[in-house]
Order: C-alpha cells, then structure tokens, then sequence
C-alpha cells in the first residue's frame, strides 16, 4: 500500500491542493492520499511542525508525507526528503522536521535526509512560487513509487531546526506557554505528562494559571463539569490543555500562542 499525507496552508478555495494531488497520480497512480489539514495558518511553520509531529506516527511504517507550508518558497532554502524511523517526509527545509527529528533522537532512529537536487523528479517547469506543485509533489511521488531516497538528492546532515519553547521548573511546578490552539478553541501548553509525572496521581491538587484566570484541579474528560465551565486537562497528545466546556476556552481567556501557562503542584 502506498500512502502519501498532505500537510499545507492553501486552504481549499483556489485547486492547488487538487492540483498537487493530479501531479502525484500522474506518476504514481496507485497513491493513496491522505488529507492531514490544509489550513494551517498561513506561512506558520511552528504550528505545521506541530500537525506534522503529533499526526505522522500514526501512519503505517513507510508512508510519505509531504509538507507544503512554504513561506521562502523560491529563495535559497532547501526543498529536502527524509527517511526518520520508520516514516518518509517531503518538504522545505524551514524547520518543519524539528519535532520529528527530536523524537528521532529519544527514540534511537535512523535518519537520513537529502537536499531534493535531481531535477529529474521534478516537473520539467518550476515555478518560483509553487514548489508545492513542481517539486515536493513529484518528489513525494517518485519516493512513493519505489525511487531511493538517495537517487532523489544529495545527503545533507543539517537540517533547519526551530528554536522550541520548554516549560521551566519553578519552585513549586512549571512555567510553560501555550503552544497551540485548535478548531475547537482547546488552548494546549508545553507542559507535558512527562514533566508531571507522579504529581498526576493528584490531579484534583494541581492549579493552572492561563490568560488571567486560575483553574483548579484536572479532569479526566470535557463531560466531567457543566458547560460554560473552564476545565484543565491532559489532551490526546500528552499536552496539558484547558478548555471550556462546549465553548471556546481561547476566546474565553483572549489566549494566543506564546502566553503564559503555569502549573502549581501540591
């Protein structure tokens, strides 16, 4: 089985989506694609990096997912291919692997990356402005079909990497920031189950502190309290998240990414 994810900020409204897709069945008729979203904010790579990490492992070992959000699209930085684990990625080289790459590392995978460099796979017309379209969805469809990764591009060992926010232990829990808001108004922080750790046996004891507001005690699930009622709890991802039950805890709180997000232990 052959399976290609799409990642991209183009939204839907003007076929550059559909056009990429036209483009990999050209050459590898047999894809099966996989929408992950196409409304990344516009240019947002932090947040694409995100979507990628927290979407790609749940994909069957050798899929490839190619990575659209582009915004020095036709300037010297690099349109790259990797192999990580057992995933295959196609992209810019921006910093959209950053979490990818850091999972690599705790986990002890292998990684091989290439500098998309063998005009070749392309289309025989680039755009300055269309990688998407001339260079990462030919290259998705020729690794898909079978091509190696090296025959793609010339090895490279470094990456763009983004600069990621950590939480920071506090004398009495952790300063972390909000890191992500999603369809349903869901704030999500940096601070993970991990850096909780035993303290999560105690979870009606934990406070967090967000966009002015204090919340005491976690939950396990959104139907624990009535609606209208903002909730802390731990997200499908391993993220701490507050939210507001069948409402927006974003637009409740006014909270954006970068804000503060604080948790006191018991």
């Amino acid at each position: 089985m052959t399976i290609i994810s799409l990642l991209t900020d183009f939204g839907l409204k003007d076929g550059n989506v559909g056009v990429m897709k036209g483009v990999i069945w050209g050459i590898c008729p047999q894809a099966q694609i996989a929408d992950l979203s196409h409304t990344i904010r516009p240019q947002n790579v932090p947040e694409a990096a995100l979507i990628l990490f927290r979407s790609a492992f749940y994909f069957p070992d050798d899929t490839v997912h190619m990575t659209g959000v582009d915004p020095g699209v036709g300037t010297a930085r690099r349109p790259i291919a990797a192999q990580i684990g057992p995933q295959r990625f196609v992209c810019p080289d921006n910093g959209l692997l950053t979490r990818v790459l850091e999972r690599a590392g705790q986990e002890g995978w292998p990684v091989e990356i290439v500098h998309l460099d063998k005009p070749q796979y392309w289309l025989k017309e680039v755009s300055h402005v269309f990688h998407g379209r001339d260079i990462f969805a030919p290259s998705a469809a020729h690794l898909a079909r079978g091509v190696p990764l090296r025959d793609l591009g010339t090895p490279i060992q470094d990456a763009v990497k983004l600069a990621l926010p950590k939480p920071q232990r506090t004398e009495n829990g952790w300063r972390g920031e909000v890191i992500h808001v999603d369809h349903f108004g869901n704030v999500a922080s940096n601070i993970r189950m991990e850096h909780l750790g035993s303290e999560l046996g105690h979870k009606e004891r934990i406070v967090v502190r967000v966009g002015g507001v204090e919340i005491r005690g976690l939950v396990n699930t959104f139907g624990e309290r009535p609606e209208g009622e903002l909730i802390a709890l731990m997200g499908s991802t391993g993220n701490l998240i507050v939210s507001l039950v069948n409402g927006s805890a974003a637009a409740r709180l006014n909270a954006k990414i970068g804000d503060l997000f604080e948790i006191i232990l018991p």
